[in-house]
């Protein structure tokens, strides 16, 4: 059986665990508009990306008694090595949360 608790760091300012549990996922589809299962990574706009490494990042957030904003996420995703590790890292946390196909066990 995969494990569903795989952890995902993001270096931005510090190493910072990207997580996609209910809270995250709830707040993601009130910010956005969108069900999950309508969230198109190929298609998403800078704004949908900050809203979405946002709502994965908070939990870190309160684990470190920080108060992150929305508002942050400009400078937070600047600090990135490189933009398509912050697409890497967001596919990899959306992933972790549900499961990817390729592997699932039992196929």
């Amino acid at each position: 059986m995969k494990d569903k608790n795989d952890v995902v760091i993001i270096n931005l300012d510090r190493p910072r665990e990207l997580r996609f549990g209910h809270k995250a996922l709830k707040r993601l589809t009130a910010m956005t508009g969108k069900g999950i299962e309508s969230l198109d990574f190929d298609n998403f706009q800078m704004d949908d990306i900050e809203k979405v490494i946002y709502c994965g990042l908070l939990h870190d957030a309160k684990e470190n008694n920080e108060t992150l904003k929305l508002e942050d996420m400009e400078d937070l995703l600047d600090c990135a090595p490189t933009y398509s590790e912050i697409i890497e890292k967001m596919q990899q946390a959306f992933n972790a949360a549900f499961g990817s196909p390729e592997g699932d066990e039992k196929n």
